[in-house]
């Protein structure tokens, strides 16, 4: 019985080592950016922003042996980074490393920005940042396959053409005669059309306002529905980027949250002051319209 009441001991001033090392290393990296937390804290979800203002989600699995055995990391990105980890490794550290690979991505995400904005793309609410490839409708029931390149965006995609005729077949020869024209210099929808000799179809502008509908922070069109969100319960974007070329949509109270992590953000009376998450033009949030 002893014997059983050590281990039984051992066991709990185990677990009581590895929650209060879980509870001062979420300190370090900020209450505010924890999104979500386990009750037994071995799953959780950190808030990062990257120097665009996009807004990622790391998701983080830690085993009862932390951290003497590294954490496991998921997040919406190509590829996960080969984390450096050791006895003395701490949250931070992760959410640092985390920083420095958004931060090898941006050149990735800015070329899928162009695209996604500028063309018709299919099954637009499917594509995400973690995919490097976009299936485009050209016309007359053609579509394109391009893979980007993630370490050098700005270069050749690969292309696969879908469809029948003679059309795909003449676009096809077209590709491949001028495809020593691509300059890494021009834009992308630009180059693209300077190697087909064809005017791409541009985004619909019900495909546009589909677009509107989504929160740009939350992903969703409606908040969740409870009473902790008083008149927000349930409520629609109702928030727009006023930048024409952006016209984000966002839930006040998302974006409230969102420029209140920001540190330039700047208050006026009820009214928050900071830049787009998107396209980092001015924007302006009244207070009073969300959940204090």
């Amino acid at each position: 019985m002893e014997v059983d009441e050590q281990a039984r001991c051992r066991e709990l001033a185990k677990s009581s080592s590895f929650y209060h090392a879980v509870y001062s290393e979420i300190e370090e990296v900020g209450w505010e950016h924890l999104m979500r937390l386990a009750g037994d804290l071995t799953f959780l979800s950190f808030r990062v922003l990257d120097k665009k203002g996009r807004v990622h989600f790391m998701e983080i699995q830690l085993d009862k042996a932390y951290p003497r055995v590294p954490p496991m990391v998921s997040a919406d990105v190509p590829y996960i980074f080969n984390l450096e980890w050791s006895m003395n490794s701490r949250l931070k550290n992760l959410v640092q490393q985390f920083e420095e690979h958004l931060e090898r991505l941006q050149g990735f995400w800015f070329t899928l920005d162009e695209i996604d904005r500028s063309l018709q793309i299919v099954d637009s609410k499917q594509a995400s940042r973690a995919m490097s490839c976009r299936q485009i409708h050209i016309g007359n029931d053609c579509f394109i396959m391009l893979s980007i390149n993630i370490h050098d965006p700005r270069s050749l995609p690969e292309c696969r053409f879908m469809g029948s005729g003679s059309i795909m077949n003449s676009l096809r020869k077209t590709w491949k005669r001028n495809s020593n024209r691509w300059m890494r210099d021009k834009p992308f929808t630009e180059n693209l059309e300077c190697l087909l000799k064809i005017q791409l179809p541009r985004s619909t502008d019900e495909q546009k306002n589909n677009h509107l509908v989504e929160c740009g922070i939350c992903y969703a069109q409606y908040l969740p529905i409870g009473d902790e969100l008083g008149p927000n319960s349930g409520s629609a974007t109702d928030y727009t980027c006023e930048n024409n070329s952006c016209s984000k949509a966002f839930h006040s109270m998302c974006l409230v949250d969102w420029l209140r992590s920001i540190t330039t953000t700047r208050q006026s009376f009820n009214v928050l002051f900071g830049h787009c998450p998107y396209c980092s033009e001015p924007i302006a949030v009244k207070i009073n319209s969300t959940k204090n």
